[in-house]
């Protein structure tokens, strides 16, 4: 049986990257050190601020707040029910069991019920595939959660090997504007809360396993209408590498924090456009009316369908 490097004591988990094992006190400890460094390291939060936690059910998003509230910090959660059929049904339930449990504060909104749509009738109605559609709506209702609560700072739960897998697929591309704003924090501004990634030193797996070892319930299976999503295919690639490799994920990334992203300073600024506000509900936009609002007057206008139809776009 394997042994936790810092006590010698019989190990729950091996770690590649670390070249080490440990043993379950000593994993918690590495997990939360991973996280205040990246919220000390990034300047993220300061004691006493007021966060909003973008809640799916998953892992990440329910380990970030776990950690967060385990950290001392006020956090609420807010979930978006999405109306992807079963998928929906059983992540909004390991949600509000995890704040049922924990005695936390979740808030919710539903898009079919508030919007009079939902994602797999967007998808159809714009004949877009279902996560812009998914991504567009939950930004849209994250940020004004997080402004019209007076929340200090909006958190993800993108890891490592999500900003990687993004990151990898912005290389490919050379696409210089958004490599320009993959950062870790995103400051506010016009009308738009301040966001923060505190999960970005850690993998998926060691996020599962921080949920195994405090013993959260979490949704585990992938949306139904991911299917064919460039960015698992990019996950792949580098998890092959990764195999060969420990710990390449982590310096693809954070060297990029520290080598690149500073040379794109000036490509960051120049890419904030002037923007005004929203005729229609008053987020910022650089036309009349913001992306939000159109999907929602073109969705909303559309026959419900179901998540296999839209599947079979």
């Amino acid at each position: 049986m394997s042994k936790c490097r810092a006590c010698r004591e019989p190990a729950i988990i091996d770690l590649p990257r670390h070249n080490a094992n440990f043993c379950d006190v000593h994993f918690r400890q590495l997990v939360r050190r991973q996280v205040e460094k990246a919220i000390d390291d990034f300047a993220m939060l300061r004691p006493g601020d007021r966060v909003l936690v973008a809640v799916s059910g998953g892992k990440d998003s329910l380990a970030a707040w776990d950690l967060l509230v385990e950290l001392g910090y006020e956090a609420d959660g807010f979930y978006v029910g999405l109306g992807i059929g079963e998928y929906s049904e059983a992540s909004s339930e390991h949600a509000a069991r995890f704040a049922h449990d924990r005695r936390l504060r979740l808030l919710t909104v539903d898009l079919r019920d508030e919007f009079g749509y939902d994602v797999p009738t967007a998808s159809r109605a714009t004949r877009r595939p279902a996560c812009s559609s998914c991504g567009l709506s939950k930004r849209h209702l994250f940020d004004r959660a997080a402004l019209d609560g007076g929340y200090d700072a909006l958190v993800t739960g993108h890891n490592l090997d999500d900003e990687a897998a993004v990151l990898f697929g912005n290389t490919l591309r050379w696409d210089v504007d958004y490599l320009a704003r993959q950062l870790p924090v995103l400051a506010s501004r016009d009308g738009l809360p301040r966001k923060v990634k505190p999960l970005v030193r850690l993998t998926e797996r060691e996020t599962a396993a921080w949920c195994v070892v405090r013993g959260i319930d979490y949704a585990v299976d992938e949306c139904p209408m991911s299917a064919g999503n460039r960015h698992l295919r990019y996950k792949e690639a580098l998890n092959e590498i990764e195999a060969h490799s420990p710990g390449s994920k982590a310096a693809f990334y954070l060297n990029f924090l520290d080598n690149m992203a500073p040379l794109l300073a000036d490509r960051r600024d120049a890419s904030v456009a002037t923007v005004g506000e929203c005729t229609q509900c008053g987020s910022p936009t650089t036309g009349d009316r913001c992306a939000f609002c159109r999907l929602v007057e073109t969705a909303s206008q559309h026959e419900p369908v179901p998540v296999a139809m839209a599947r079979r776009r």
